[in-house]
């Protein structure tokens, strides 16, 4: 084995290594045998990686308790010695912007010096949230024009690998990538983050030094997943959901279904916990069609059902298909399931939108009476099987086909107010829980040097603001204790998406933009790029990352590099009612305003009573001037309050005024 991979130490199983001469081979392969489980250097710092300029920086990694260990970039070096646990960090520096230089450390691996090449000095930046971050470069507008011209030496990108862990991790093992039309394309979703690419794009251009990317984000994940324990233990809402976590961690030995049988017994649980068992006598469960939903599906509680339901049939498989592979086939589970064939399981899928097709080895498959069982958890609205009867069957390698539309056996078991109680089974590939993206894509990243942050993520809090409200400025405060303050941390507010308003109305999807304004407005050293004009009626990934690239550029060289370029759209810094019109006196009109797509439905007044009515604007000079006839004294007044506003207000920067209701 290669003494740089990583092996266990004799410190660590409690051994006593008596001190010989340094020059003996036993000696050499005595040191080995002390090193530990973790990199000698993590991995943050390989070839082509790019340090935080004009700044100390720390450089870490393990190695034997007590060890001496040496760092050196071009002239300057740094000592240290690595703590109880192998753990050391030398820190070295400030370093003005370029490169390239080389990274040597001494003293830690006993195979020799470990040296990295090609190393710069400029600006890092975490880039995070969920798929609108991750969406790579080959989804977006002109994705093949973007990356034949992605040849930008002095741009480095980091991708970190997903993951979900349920106490902080110490390292992500992977590697820094030149930016060229190769490597752009790497990445699981149509290659690196487009936003993170166009961001950094626009920085290098501009400020001419050297650009790190660390692309770190999950799509479809909440932002609690995101936040560390000892932060998120500071919001009552997350306490019963941090104990779940943290019995989870200490019961890891344990099998799960011990430990919910444990929990049930306490909780004088009555209902199916596991109805899966091919032997199960299911004969007084109730009856349901399926594909069918269960609101109207006439079965007693399952109307407004949210929680977990078992389904089961006994399908007669004709001798012709025994003992060959068959597929389980449906085109709509809600929202997720398990299932199995003959109490074993066959597959399972998280999304009610994804088709499901999983395999049944023949070796499972008997003439005659065979089970099904599937487990389908409902999280919120309307569950079941759904989709069309033709999709929901059993299919063989050369096309026959089993019927599964029909008259299934269905009982209730958990619903999710019992769920958010019961013991966690964690799934390392389910992130959708408190901490485990923070202790696996956020924790192994710390302490590197950064400049700051770009954060695109809400969709998955949308039906939360509220306590969106509460929780981002939480996240932000966190990793600013992680990261070094002050930490410039920008947020994209929500894209436009979903069905237009007809009427005015106060929408989650307007709430949650809001929630992001306010801590953008609160939280020091933090900013918002607005992004509601570029959306979608039917995709929620917006393919013009272009501008929110931009768009997010714009506003950390203007507010924290000093270049003086506008990076926000028109602001209302008052307003008054003059008789039966609402007059906004505005700011950042740089170039003046104007109107772009249908302001009929942009904006909306109110008087005393609340009632809201759609306003025709009017521009004149640095205002902008609302009256409806529906309002004889207006006192309130929305902007873009609407899930998919259909118009906006821009400035000579081209940039849209922000959403607000006043």
């Amino acid at each position: 084995m290669n003494l740089r991979t990583y092996l266990f130490g004799a410190a660590i199983c409690g051994l006593t290594v008596l001190p010989l001469p340094s020059t003996t081979p036993l000696a050499f392969a005595q040191e080995a045998n002390v090193a530990q489980t973790k990199p000698y250097l993590h991995s943050l710092f390989t070839d082509n990686g790019v340090l935080q300029r004009d700044k100390s920086i720390p450089v870490w990694g393990w190695t034997t308790p007590g060890k001496k260990v040496t760092v050196q970039i071009g002239p300057k070096s740094v000592s240290a010695s690595a703590d109880k646990d192998g753990r050391w960090m030398a820190k070295i520096g400030p370093y003005p912007a370029g490169g390239p230089h080389t990274l040597t450390v001494t003293g830690a691996d006993p195979a020799g010096p470990i040296v990295r090449q090609n190393i710069l000095f400029g600006d890092v930046w975490i880039c995070s949230g969920q798929s609108n971050m991750e969406m790579g470069i080959e989804m977006v507008n002109d994705a093949q024009q973007e990356i034949a011209a992605a040849n930008y030496p002095n741009i480095r990108l980091y991708t970190v690998p997903k993951g979900t862990s349920l106490s902080p991790r110490d390292d992500v093992g992977k590697e820094w990538l030149v930016c060229n039309p190769t490597n752009i394309k790497s990445g699981a979703w149509g290659g690196f983050s487009a936003t993170a690419y166009f961001f950094g794009r626009k920085l290098n251009q501009e400020l001419k030094v050297p650009i790190g990317l660390i692309h770190t984000s999950w799509g479809g994940t909440n932002a609690e997943s995101w936040v560390s324990a000892s932060a998120l233990g500071t919001i009552p809402d997350f306490k019963t959901e941090l104990g779940r976590v943290k019995s989870a961690e200490e019961n890891q030995s344990t099998p799960y279904d011990q430990q919910l049988e444990t929990w049930l017994a306490k909780q004088n649980f009555v209902g199916v916990a596991d109805g899966s068992r091919a032997n199960l006598d299911d004969s007084k469960w109730s009856n349901i069609r399926t594909p069918g939903g269960w609101d109207n599906s006439g079965v007693a509680g399952l109307r407004d059902f949210d929680g977990i339901a078992w389904y089961r049939r006994t399908i007669d498989i004709p001798a012709a298909l025994a003992g060959k592979d068959l597929t389980f086939r449906a085109s709509v589970i809600d929202d997720n399931d398990v299932t199995f064939w003959n109490g074993v399981q066959i597959g399972a899928t998280n999304g009610w939108g994804d088709q499901r097709s999983y395999k049944i080895p023949g070796a499972q498959v008997k003439a005659g009476r065979n089970s099904i069982a599937i487990k389908v958890t409902d999280n919120s609205g309307e569950g079941g099987i759904g989709g069309n009867a033709n999709d929901f069957r059993l299919e063989s390698a050369t096309g026959e086909t089993v019927p599964l539309a029909g008259t299934w056996k269905i009982q209730t078991s958990l619903t999710n107010a019992q769920l958010a109680l019961a013991p966690l089974k964690y799934d390392p590939n389910y992130p959708h829980v408190s901490t485990v993206l923070y202790n696996a894509m956020i924790a192994p990243l710390e302490p590197y040097g950064v400049k700051g942050a770009i954060w695109y993520q809400g969709e998955s809090n949308a039906s939360r603001p509220e306590q969106y409200t509460r929780l981002l400025p939480v996240l932000v405060k966190d990793w600013r204790a992680r990261f070094g303050a002050p930490l410039p941390f920008y947020i994209v507010q929500l894209a436009g998406f979903m069905a237009p308003d007809e009427s005015p109305k106060s929408d989650d999807w307007p709430k949650l933009r809001d929630a992001q304004a306010k801590t953008a407005a609160t939280v020091p050293n933090t900013g918002l790029v607005v992004t509601y004009d570029i959306g979608d009626e039917r995709d929620i990934h917006p393919k013009n990352k272009q501008d929110v690239g931009l768009r997010l550029a714009l506003a950390t060289l203007a507010k924290d590099y000093g270049m003086k370029v506008e990076y926000s759209g028109p602001t209302v810094k008052s307003m008054k009612a003059d008789g039966n019109r609402l007059v906004l006196n505005l700011d950042h009109v740089g170039g003046g305003l104007s109107f772009k797509g249908d302001v009929s439905r942009l904006y909306a007044v109110a008087s005393d009573d609340l009632n809201w009515f759609w306003a025709t604007p009017e521009i004149q000079g640095n205002q902008v001037v609302l009256y409806s006839p529906f309002v004889t004294k207006p006192v309130h007044v929305r902007y873009a309050w609407s899930n998919l506003p259909q118009g906006a207000l821009y400035n000579g920067a081209n940039l849209p005024a922000p959403p607000f209701s006043k």
